[in-house]
């Protein structure tokens, strides 16, 4: 599963420094999966789609930081638990229910996101 930043985000930012995938973005801000990641040119995803990592995509939440879970590893293979929800004063840094995935495949993404 990924992790979320709920409304109850305060926008203190303590987070957005913490993700080792640099999945997590300001309120209303574009973001790209080249940021923080190796992957550059074009990617595939293994289903077909494919997309220039250094393409603006468009912001997630305009109100409240939030978290791309598409980079999103849960820290998985850098850190014992999620960072940003260990950092969070208000804790606003919750699983996400409508993602889900397991160890092995958050290790995957991990591998994709940081290839060598």
């Amino acid at each position: 599963m990924a992790i979320i930043i709920t409304e109850e985000c305060i926008n203190c930012g303590a987070c957005e420094p913490e993700c080792p995938n640099n999945a997590i973005y300001d309120a209303g801000a574009a973001w790209k999966f080249s940021e923080g990641t190796s992957l550059k040119g074009l990617i595939d995803f293994g289903d077909g789609h494919t997309m220039d990592a250094d393409a603006a995509q468009n912001a997630i939440s305009d109100e409240v930081y939030y978290i791309v879970p598409d980079k999103c590893t849960e820290c998985v293979g850098f850190h014992d638990e999620p960072q940003c929800a260990a950092v969070c004063p208000v804790d606003c840094c919750i699983d996400d229910e409508n993602v889900r995935e397991t160890k092995d495949e958050l290790l995957a993404k991990k591998t994709w996101l940081h290839q060598e």
